[in-house]
């Protein structure tokens, strides 16, 4: 159990363990601490994003989304290993998860699988999203876990925690998959090998960018309600389908694939649900609201009849 840092201890204990930081505008007062409390705090924990590209990433975990306030972090972890901090209070990441996995974390000890969404994590732990579309094809590249391992080493330190302090978004509720291509078992002990020495404050060079083309949107815009009434054949479908699946809302037997079934009407509204809707609200016809939030990554549709 620890106070929280204020955000000049958090800065520096991070640049002590030799993590690249940049400010992101007001982070310092940015929270979200008029719905609730923050702290005390037990320990860290590491997302993905589901997106690509620090700056959309960075803007999205800052300022959040309609269904989703920002700050959605304290930190976003890039591809090149800098952390972006957007937040310093409470931050919408964590979300409700397992009593008995907090007292795990409290306790250092090994933890349970989570089987109950009864606890604000939102008040108890550090949040990082880590850029990575969690599909698990998205490479995870080595200055970004080594950064994982740094930001998270500096929170134990600082705090007098230990590598069981660290905990995976789906190792505190059983809703969620992230973080998804790498272990939390292997970053913690990558963790507690960096805790039995003094923090170092150097680190490795990031890999130059190559050179790309402009970025394109990273969320599909809404296509409208009247396109999915039209029960539609389209790879849009199959990426809203791997969505509702990754939020916990699948009501499919197989699949998801193209074409718009019953299925995913039925999985759909187990979305619009999660987010609060309720009677005809809750059909399964996507509306702006619920679709912005469920975040569908960029496809080419090339629609079928």
């Amino acid at each position: 159990m620890a106070t929280p840092l204020t955000a000049d201890r958090f800065v520096a204990a991070l640049r002590a363990e030799g993590v690249r930081v940049i400010e992101h505008r007001s982070w310092r007062t940015h929270n979200r601490d008029h719905k609730g409390a923050w702290g005390p705090l037990h320990g860290v924990m590491i997302h993905h994003t589901v997106t690509r590209g620090s700056a959309a990433s960075v803007q999205l975990c800052y300022d959040g989304h309609a269904a989703l306030p920002g700050p959605l972090c304290h930190g976003v972890i890039d591809k090149d290993g800098t952390v972006h901090l957007v937040g310093h209070g409470r931050a919408n990441h964590a979300g409700l998860g397992d009593d008995d996995v907090l007292r795990a974390v409290v306790a250092e000890s090994a933890l349970p699988s989570p089987g109950e969404n009864n606890t604000d994590g939102n008040a108890r732990f550090y949040g990082f999203e880590c850029v990575n579309l969690g599909d698990g094809a998205d490479p995870w590249p080595a200055a970004q876990l080594d950064a994982i391992e740094r930001a998270s080493a500096a929170l134990c330190r600082a705090h007098g925690w230990t590598a069981p302090s660290v905990i995976g978004h789906k190792e505190w509720t059983n809703s969620k998959i992230d973080p998804r291509g790498f272990t939390m078992a292997s970053m913690r002990a990558r963790i507690a090998k960096r805790l039995a020495s003094p923090p170092s404050g150097s680190r490795p060079a990031p890999t130059p960018p190559s050179p790309a083309p402009a970025p394109k949107p990273v969320f599909e815009p809404f296509p409208g309600a009247q396109y999915f009434v039209s029960r539609p054949t389209s790879a849009l479908i199959t990426a809203m389908g791997r969505r509702l699946v990754a939020e916990g809302c699948s009501a499919y037997t197989e699949g998801p694939g193209p074409r718009w079934t019953d299925a995913d009407r039925r999985s759909y509204a187990k979305w619009q649900r999660k987010l609060g809707y309720a009677g005809p609200d809750a059909d399964g016809i996507p509306g702006r609201v619920s679709w912005d939030a469920l975040k569908v990554p960029r496809t080419t549709r090339r629609d079928r009849p």
